[in-house]
C-alpha cells in the first residue's frame, strides 16, 4: 500500500487526534530483513509409535529446599491485628474477618498472579484504609507513613522492603485514588479480576471500532510447505531479569522478593548459599549465566535470521529501584545483544519491569512528574539501532510499533502494559490507552488490503490474569476479525513454557490463532534458564508465514552449579514431542483436548512447562485444571465460559472435586464478611491513627 493511503486509512480509523506513523522517503516501506536464501534444517519428525522423546543426558535430582516455607509468621501477624481490633472494641465480625485473612497466602498469590477471594478480601481492606485516610484529609506523606508502619508491624516483609515499596508506590497510588469515585469493590474487581467476582463497572466498559470492511472468508488450513522450502530461524528471548548484584555464596533463602545479594546477609547453612550460575530460589540471572547463554547461542545457532525480544530486563528488586538504575540495565543489555548479534535484526517489546515503580505505565494524558516519557524516549533511542525511523513516533508515544520484515510479512510490537491490571493508572481511564488497539486495527486492516501476513509480539499474554478483562476482550475480537492476517503471536511474562489459544467467537470448537509464550532466561523461581527457537515459513510463492515448529533449549542449573560447567541442551521440539502434524491452531486445540484425558500427555507438557526443573512441585487435579484452562484462555478473566467443559472432563478422569466443593463452601460462608470491609477499613484506620500515632 502506498504510504499516503496508509495515512488516510489511519486518519479514517483513528481520527486526527491520534498521531499517524511517519513514513520513509520514497514510494514503499522498505523491509528490515535483507534478502537471502533462508533454508534451515527443521527438527526431526516424531517417531510415531515410539512413545518417547530423544534422551536427555542431564537430568538433575530434586533439591532439598526451604524456600516454600513462610517468609513471615502469618499467625503472629494476624494475632497482632486482631489484638488491635479488640483494643478498639470492634465487634466479633471484625475478628472473624481477620481470622479469614491469610496474609501469607495473599503474598504468595500476588507473586504468582494466581488469585483467590483471599487476595480480593485483602485488596478491599487495603483500599478501604487508604480511601478513609483520603476522605479524612490525610496527606500523601501521612498515608505512606501509616502504610509503612502497618507493613512492618504485620511483618509482611522486612523493614527495608516495606520502606521501599511504600515510598515508591505510595505517591502514585494516592494520586490515583484521590481522583476516583469508585469504591473498594469496583477497584479490586478491576485490579484482581474474576477472583473478586464479576463486578460490573460502567466506567471501564468500552469497545474498539472496526472499519466497514467484511471479514474475508475463512479458508482451509494450507498443507505444510514442501521439505526444503525456505524458512526463517527465529530466536525468542524473554524475561532476562539480569541482576548486576547477584553474588555467589550469598543468602539465597531470604524473606524478601529477591535474594542472592550481599545485602541479604550470609546464608544460615551451606545449603542456603547462592549457586555460582544461579539459584532455584528467588534469585535472578547472574551476568556469567547471561554471557554463557549468548555465547552458546552464537556458537550453536550461527544461522539465526532475526530475534524476538519480549521484555523484562531489570531484576525483581522492585522495592529498591531507580530510573537511572533501570535505564543502565536496559542500556547494558541492549549493547550486549548488539555486540553478540551484530548483523541480526532484533524486534523488541516492552516488559512490565522496565518502569519505576514496576507496572507503572501512565497513559499519555498523565504529564509532569508522573509522565512515562522518560522511559519511552530512551526505548526509542535504544531500539532505533534495529528499527527504521518510521517507528519512532509510536514508540515515543506509546512504546508500540509496526515494521515490514520482508515483502508481505510484518511484525507488530504491542505495549501490553496498557492491559496490565497492576498498572493503577488505568483506573483513571482504561479506554484503549494511547489508542493502541485502534492503531492495531489500522495496521491489520492495511496489512489485509496489502496481502501482508502479520506476527504480533508483546510481553504480558492477552489471556493472562494480569491483563484487563475489557482490554483482553477487545483484543480477542481483533484477532477473531483478522485471523487470516495474524499468523502467530509471541509473548513472555509468565517465565513458563506455555501457549494460549484463540477461538472463533461464533464457533468455540474452531481454534483461530495461537499465542506462543516463551520461557524465561531467569530461573526465578524454581526454573531452569531457557530460550526458544522458531522455524517460520519464509519467502516462496506459497508461503503462509506460519510457525512450522519450535525448539526449547534449557540449562540444568543444578548440574551447572554442581560441576561448575553450564551445558545448554535441546529439551524438546514441539512437533516431535507432542506428535503433531503441524503447529496450526486446530492442532494445538486437539493437543489441549488430549491433556484433559491423557495423563501421560499432560505430564510431558508439565515437565516442559517447568523447563525440566528438578524442583517442580507435584500437580494434582486442581493444578491440572488450572493449567489446561490457561491454555484455552486467550481471553482473560472468562474462565467460567471458556473452561467449564474441559474442567468437567478432567473431573471425570480424576473422580471428584472435593477440594473445589470445600473451597466454594467456605467462600460462600464469608461472603457477608467480605461485603463489610469498607466499614472495617474505616474503623481500623481510625484505630491505627490513635494507637500507633
Amino acid at each position: 500500500m502506498q504510504p499516503l493511503v496508509r495515512v488516510l486509512v489511519l486518519l479514517a480509523l483513528l481520527g486526527a487526534s491520534c498521531a499517524a506513523p511517519a513514513v520513509p522517503d520514497g514510494d514503499e516501506e522498505q523491509p528490515v530483513l535483507s534478502p537471502r536464501n533462508w533454508t534451515h534444517v527443521l527438527p526431526p519428525e516424531a517417531a510415531f509409535g515410539s512413545g518417547r522423546e530423544p534422551t536427555v543426558v542431564l537430568e538433575g535430582g530434586r533439591l532439598n529446599r526451604t524456600v516454600l516455607n513462610a517468609r513471615f509468621n502469618g499467625t503472629e501477624a494476624l494475632r497482632r491485628l486482631r489484638k488491635l481490633a479488640r483494643r478498639l472494641n470492634m465487634p466479633p465480625l471484625v475478628d472473624k474477618a481477620l481470622r479469614l485473612l491469610n496474609l501469607q497466602q495473599v503474598v504468595q498469590e500476588v507473586e504468582t498472579s494466581v488469585m483467590s477471594k483471599v487476595s480480593c478480601t485483602a485488596c478491599r481492606a487495603g483500599v478501604s484504609f487508604i480511601q478513609h485516610y483520603i476522605r479524612t484529609g490525610k496527606t500523601k506523606e501521612d498515608i505512606i507513613q501509616v502504610t509503612k508502619h502497618f507493613c512492618i508491624k504485620l511483618k509482611m516483609s522486612t523493614p527495608r522492603v516495606c520502606d521501599g515499596i511504600t515510598e515508591l508506590f505510595g505517591g502514585e497510588v494516592t494520586y490515583v485514588l484521590q481522583r476516583l469515585s469508585l469504591g473498594p469493590e469496583e477497584i479490586c474487581g478491576f485490579v484482581i479480576g474474576d477472583a473478586c467476582g464479576d463486578v460490573y463497572n460502567p466506567f471501564h466498559e468500552w469497545k474498539v471500532s472496526f472499519p466497514p470492511v467484511p471479514k474475508p472468508p475463512v479458508t482451509p488450513t494450507p498443507a505444510p510447505p514442501k521439505v526444503g522450502s525456505p524458512t526463517f530461524k527465529v530466536l525468542h528471548l524473554s524475561d532476562t531479569h539480569f541482576d548486576p548484584y547477584y553474588h555467589e555464596g550469598s543468602n539465597a533463602d531470604c524473606n524478601e522478593p529477591l535474594c542472592c545479594r550481599l545485602t541479604n546477609g550470609p546464608p544460615a547453612t551451606p545449603a542456603a548459599a547462592a549457586g555460582r550460575w544461579g539459584d532455584y530460589r528467588k534469585c535472578d540471572t547472574p551476568k556469567r549465566t547471561v554471557d554463557s547463554m549468548l555465547e552458546h547461542i552464537k556458537t550453536t545457532h550461527p544461522d539465526i535470521d532475526y530475534i524476538l525480544w519480549t521484555g523484562d530486563l531489570p531484576p525483581h528488586d522492585v522495592w529498591n529501584q531507580t530510573r537511572d538504575e533501570n535505564l543502565s540495565i536496559i542500556k547494558q543489555t541492549v549493547e550486549q545483544l548488539s555486540t553478540t548479534f551484530p548483523n541480526v535484526p532484533i524486534f523488541p517489546a516492552l516488559g512490565n519491569h522496565e518502569s519505576v515503580p514496576v507496572n507503572s505505565y501512565p497513559p499519555p494524558f498523565v504529564k509532569k512528574d508522573y509522565s512515562i516519557e522518560w522511559l519511552y524516549e530512551e526505548m526509542d533511542a535504544q531500539w532505533r539501532r534495529w528499527l527504521p525511523p518510521s517507528t519512532s513516533p509510536t514508540v515515543r508515544r506509546g512504546a508500540f510499533y509496526s515494521v515490514l520484515v520482508r515483502p508481505g510479512f510484518r511484525i507488530v510490537s504491542m505495549n501490553m502494559n496498557n492491559c496490565n491490571n497492576r498498572n493503577w493508572w488505568l483506573l483513571l481511564n482504561s479506554t484503549d490507552p494511547g489508542h493502541e488497539l485502534q492503531w492495531l486495527i489500522y495496521e491489520l486492516q492495511a496489512a489485509e488490503i496489502n496481502n501482508e501476513k502479520v506476527h504480533i509480539i508483546g510481553h504480558i499474554p492477552p489471556g493472562h490474569s494480569d491483563c484487563l478483562k475489557v482490554w483482553s476482550r477487545n483484543y480477542y475480537n481483533i484477532i477473531n476479525r483478522y485471523e487470516s492476517t495474524v499468523m502467530a503471536q509471541f509473548f513472555g511474562h509468565t517465565h513458563y513454557d506455555e501457549f494460549e489459544l484463540f477461538y472463533d467467537n461464533s464457533d468455540m470448537s474452531r481454534a483461530t490463532s495461537v499465542a506462543y509464550i516463551g520461557p524465561s532466561v531467569t530461573p526465578y523461581y524454581d526454573l531452569n534458564p531457557g530460550y526458544r527457537l522458531y522455524y517460520v515459513d519464509a519467502d516462496h510463492a506459497l508461503t503462509t508465514r506460519a510457525v512450522l515448529d519450535h525448539e526449547n533449549w534449557v540449562m540444568s542449573l543444578k548440574d551447572a552449579n554442581l560441576y561448575d560447567y553450564p551445558i545448554w541442551y535441546k529439551l524438546y521440539s514441539a512437533k516431535s514431542a507432542y506428535k503433531m502434524n503441524s503447529l496450526a491452531p486446530q492442532e494445538w486445540a486437539t493437543l489441549l483436548d488430549q491433556f484433559t484425558s491423557d495423563q501421560d500427555a499432560f505430564d510431558l507438557y508439565y515437565k516442559h512447562y517447568w523447563k525440566n526443573s528438578p524442583v517442580r512441585p507435584n500437580c494434582d487435579a486442581e493444578c491440572r485444571k488450572r493449567l489446561v484452562c490457561d491454555l484455552r484462555c486467550g481471553r482473560s478473566h472468562d474462565r467460567r465460559s471458556l473452561c467449564q467443559e474441559i474442567e468437567s472432563r478432567i473431573d471425570s478422569q480424576t473422580g471428584g472435586t472435593w477440594r473445589s466443593w470445600l473451597y466454594n463452601g467456605l467462600t460462600v460462608s464469608y461472603a457477608s464478611v467480605v461485603a463489610s470491609f469498607s466499614w472495617i477499613g474505616s474503623t481500623i484506620s481510625n484505630g491505627i491513627s490513635t494507637a500507633w500515632g
